[in-house]
């Protein structure tokens, strides 16, 4: 195992040098990208700590470490430089995420330490996008969640995470931090959804943006309108918005039980072009 001074935390004036690293790969890199283009490495705004490795006094790989923990552009050496600095500080992330067969590889060697995990999803696909559907028209009613409807967006919002994570965003802190995230993604307009009687039936954001590319989050249709084809056309609304406004490359990643979904994505014009993995504590 290397020792932990083959890895340090970023200083803010190395922005140009993580940039760097993360446009090697925009859209594995979209939600760790956004982050830092809003934030800088100032750990506090970032919401966590960017560690480097260095190799012959470059800058090669990165692992942003906060609620999340995830490998990027990590080479197998930086890996286990990584992981012995996580073992190190102990686990603070609710997750580790990140192209599979990196975070397989970081997994293995923090899971004597860190494990058991609550679940672990191993393959993950990478899907993107780069054009709008030729035969799926887009829902008119899909629009902009507004300010003011946090009360209609909410318990959506909850029940998705509730279905896709296995537990409750409202656990913990009441939901504080899970309403802060959802109010931002409102606010900045990325929040999508179709409301009905005053109730959504469809919602998904773009929870990550960069000029480079931008990903798509959160897709939940209300369990009594599923199979109606409201994914699709949802779907489609909400990359028109993406592509006309946000970035020229859309991504989304989905689990591969989820066979429905990507068969969904699939027909939207969705492709798959690698594979995520996701521990979950």
């Amino acid at each position: 195992m290397l020792t932990t001074s083959t890895t340090r935390v970023l200083e803010p004036h190395e922005l140009d040098s993580a940039l760097a690293v993360l446009d090697r790969d925009p859209v594995a890199n979209a939600f760790v990208a956004a982050r830092v283009q809003v934030a800088g490495l100032d750990p506090w705004r970032l919401g966590g700590e960017m560690w480097g490795w260095y190799s012959g006094g470059r800058l090669e790989s990165l692992c942003y470490a906060g609620a999340n923990l995830v490998p990027i552009c990590a080479t197998p050496e930086a890996v286990r430089g990584f992981a012995e600095r996580a073992r190190r500080a102990g686990r603070r992330c609710s997750s580790i995420v990140g192209p599979a067969e990196t975070t397989a590889e970081l997994w293995s060697l923090l899971e004597p330490s860190w494990g058991p995990a609550r679940e672990v999803r191993a393959h993950q696909p990478l899907m993107v996008t780069t054009a709008m559907p030729a035969d799926i028209p887009p829902d008119p009613l899909v629009r902009r969640v507004r300010k003011d409807e946090m009360d209609v967006i909410m318990p959506a919002c909850v029940a998705m995470f509730t279905e896709e994570v296995g537990v409750s965003p409202l656990a913990g802190d009441g939901g504080l931090l899970y309403q802060a995230r959802v109010a931002e993604l409102v606010a900045a307009g990325r929040s999508f959804a179709r409301v009905e009687d005053g109730r959504v039936v469809f919602k998904a954001e773009i929870g990550a943006a960069t000029p480079h590319a931008c990903q798509i989050q959160g897709v939940w249709v209300a369990p009594e309108y599923r199979g109606r084809g409201l994914s699709e056309t949802g779907m489609a609304a909400v990359l028109r918005y993406a592509l006309r406004e946000v970035a020229p490359v859309v991504s989304l990643y989905v689990n591969d039980f989820n066979t429905a979904a990507r068969a969904a994505y699939r027909r939207v014009g969705f492709r798959e072009v690698g594979a995520f993995m996701s521990v979950l504590f």
